[in-house]
């Protein structure tokens, strides 16, 4: 049985919340230093990230996650390139701010948030995750819950952003724990 698993990433947070969703320990890979992830979608990011996490930490479980936005009117960009979108200059509000640019001409306002989840075990058995959250862009940021693109994703069946929904009421509809509930149906947890 699987007691902990190892999430590619330096950031304590990230493995926090996911050890929520997962219902096992999570630990960040030690000293991590994130690989280039130059893969066409999400599922080939998040391995590139598991495998080098498989580098650092051999004979253990470890879990990757790639993960963004896309945006109907954009034909699904940013996608994987949701955290440089405008500029790698730019922090989550600068990403907004371009992302509603980019939309100021279209009335068009369907959008998701996608999650991939890959996790690669101590035999070198892979599984993987999808989950989507469905929704639209708000014309304006709204709330200060979350980060990235909360403040503008308005979730299906919702008149809130998700950055103005409570972290258990986000939880409950992410992508990100769509996914990780699927993974953890898969691995037994």
């Amino acid at each position: 049985m699987i007691t902990q698993v190892r999430l590619a990433t330096g950031n304590a947070g990230k493995a926090a919340e996911l050890a929520r969703l997962m219902g096992c320990n999570v630990v960040p890979v030690e000293a991590w230093n994130p690989p280039d992830e130059d893969g066409s979608s999400f599922l080939a990011n998040a391995r590139i990230k598991a495998l080098a996490g498989v580098l650092q930490h051999p004979g253990e479980w470890v879990v990757a996650d790639d993960s963004g936005i896309e945006v109907d009117a954009l034909d699904g960009a940013p996608g994987v390139h949701s955290a440089r979108f405008g500029g790698a200059d730019l922090d989550d509000a600068g990403r907004v701010t371009a992302l509603l640019a980019a939309l100021a001409e279209s009335d068009e306002r369907g959008a998701r948030f996608r999650c991939v989840l890959v996790a690669i075990g101590p035999d070198g058995q892979e599984f993987s995750a999808d989950g989507t959250l469905e929704g639209s862009l708000a014309v304006a940021a709204r709330g200060t819950n979350g980060f990235g693109y909360d403040p503008i994703l308005i979730p299906r069946g919702e008149l809130r952003t998700c950055a103005e929904l409570s972290a258990d009421e986000k939880n409950a509809i992410s992508h990100r724990g769509a996914a990780a509930r699927a993974l953890r149906h898969q691995l037994g947890l």
